[in-house]
């Protein structure tokens, strides 16, 4: 059986108001800005009001995306929420996310695969919707990480912020949409970002909360040689399949994992034709969700023209990665 292209058809993203300075985190991080900038090349990070939580940041850029081209709620057939940080174990995020949309008929499910969750879920929305004509996707990744992170932890604090960003996902003419997508895991490195209490294995207790289990910890050093081991030859290795070349790409999406490090990530992933989008300094990283934040921030500026090459990189907790590449179709009404 022929099947139509699936690809991106809108995107959209909210960050929170509250804008946190390095000069707000230094003093209790004993650092200086000069040093934060050096090290992430962040000069501020968005965090949700405490009113707020991941379902409402993931409503807002859900809401950004289907007033892009003018589509009901009612005509998504799914709703995939990556996050790491959902409101409560239960119910899923995009449960939540369906009901205050009015999507009744969107069956919706959470990704939890750290911050290469936004790939994961497009991978799984452009399948899905691939087996079934006609019907829609949205992926929405959204994170509020400020509550997840050490406040006297430099190395994770510095860095994480909050935000949502979505794509809406269907069925595209050719010679447009997503060409290939590769996806990867690592669970034997699994030990390089973790929370340690809150589930099964280390239930939530006064012990727990007194010894900091609830807050994220990362081996920095060992995921930046995670990234610059595996990202480059994955991008590599996904366009040597999909026959794409490496100066053919138009535009690099990572994921905004630190400002330093991305700098050079393009570089050796052989694509120093390639506009490298970065969003990392005024928003920091948002985990999942900051790639379509880029993404939408890229989009929404005009600065993705129609057949433009997009390769997307995301990767992170697990350890685990994924990459995308897409034929960019502008923005457009449903079908």
């Amino acid at each position: 059986m022929s099947r139509h292209p699936v690809g991106i058809l809108a995107t959209g993203s909210y960050v929170p108001g509250t804008v946190v300075g390095n000069e707000d985190l230094a003093p209790g991080l004993d650092v200086t800005t000069v040093w934060i900038e050096r090290k992430t090349a962040i000069k501020s990070r968005r965090y949700a009001a405490p009113s707020q939580a991941t379902s409402d940041l993931a409503i807002a850029a859900a809401t950004g995306a289907l007033d892009q081209i003018g589509l009901p709620a009612d005509r998504l057939d799914y709703i995939i929420v990556p996050t790491t940080t959902p409101d409560a174990p239960l119910p899923p995020v995009s449960c939540l996310v369906q009901s205050a949309l009015g999507a009744h008929r969107a069956a919706c499910f959470d990704i939890n695969i750290g911050c290469s969750g936004f790939v994961v879920g497009l991978d799984v929305a452009a399948k899905l919707v691939a087996d079934r004509p006609g019907s829609y996707a949205l992926v929405v990744a959204a994170e509020i990480w400020s509550r997840f992170t050490d406040p006297k932890e430099r190395g994770t604090r510095v860095l994480l912020a909050d935000g949502a960003g979505a794509a809406v996902v269907g069925h595209v003419p050719e010679p447009y949409g997503i060409v290939g997508t590769d996806l990867l895991g690592h669970g034997d490195q699994s030990g390089l970002l973790v929370i340690d209490a809150g589930g099964s294995r280390n239930p939530a207790s006064h012990r727990t909360v007194d010894e900091g289990g609830h807050y994220l910890r990362m081996r920095g050093r060992d995921v930046t040689d995670y990234v610059r081991g595996k990202v480059p030859q994955a991008v590599k290795e996904l366009l040597a399949r999909t026959g794409v070349g490496q100066t053919d790409v138009d535009h690099f999406v990572p994921h905004q994992a630190n400002g330093v490090l991305l700098r050079d990530l393009a570089d050796e992933a052989g694509l120093e034709n390639a506009r490298t989008h970065l969003t990392i300094e005024e928003f920091g990283n948002s985990g999942a969700a900051s790639l379509p934040v880029t993404l939408d921030h890229a989009n929404r500026a005009g600065e993705l023209r129609d057949g433009d090459t997009v390769l997307l990189a995301a990767f992170g907790g697990g350890m685990a990665l994924g990459a995308s590449v897409l034929r960019w179709r502008a923005t457009g009404g449903p079908s």
